[in-house]
């Protein structure tokens, strides 16, 4: 039996659900760099090391994305706000003015995130509306800082007072 649901009151249920905010970013075969915001990035397994995140089937650059042998997700501070939209947008080239370096496989990093994960493309599987990506890590790096995260259709603060609160 399949239930039908009124798919904005649908997304603001999901939206309830506080997530950080990750960029992913790729190098297409023919060079161009690509790199999209995604709050549905979670980490899978230890052994062997792997991360998903979600892609809509609907997305321009789809195609070029899954033929992609490497990528790499960047967990966002609280102060690259700005970067989150700019890669949420529709544009030309996103990584303009930006400080980048690459990573495996020619994939742009961008410094400045508090956990950044390259990742070799391990499998992908259609799953409704979108395309469930696995990653195996292949190198990582973190640091401390406040994360950015995203509730209820927007930005908010962590709870600095949680964070003594004890490990989970």
């Amino acid at each position: 039996m399949s239930a039908t649901f009124d798919p904005r009151d649908l997304r603001r249920a999901f939206g309830r659900f506080a997530t950080g905010v990750t960029v992913v970013t790729f190098r297409l075969a023919d060079g161009r760099r690509v790199g999209v915001t995604a709050n549905s990035f979670a980490s899978v397994s230890l052994d062997p090391p792997l991360v998903s995140w979600n892609y809509r089937l609907a997305s321009p650059h789809l195609e070029a994305v899954l033929a992609c042998t490497h990528f790499a997700v960047h967990v966002l501070s609280a102060d690259q706000i700005d970067l989150s939209h700019r890669m949420a947008r529709p544009a030309d080239d996103k990584f303009e003015g930006l400080v980048l370096h690459d990573g495996l496989g020619g994939t742009p990093r961008i410094p400045g995130s508090l956990a950044t994960f390259e990742c070799e493309m391990w499998k992908t599987m259609e799953a409704g509306d979108h395309v469930i990506f696995l990653g195996k890590v292949v190198r990582y790096e973190h640091t401390e800082g406040e994360p950015l995260v995203f509730v209820n259709g927007r930005y908010a603060p962590a709870t600095p007072g949680l964070a003594g609160a004890g490990a989970a």
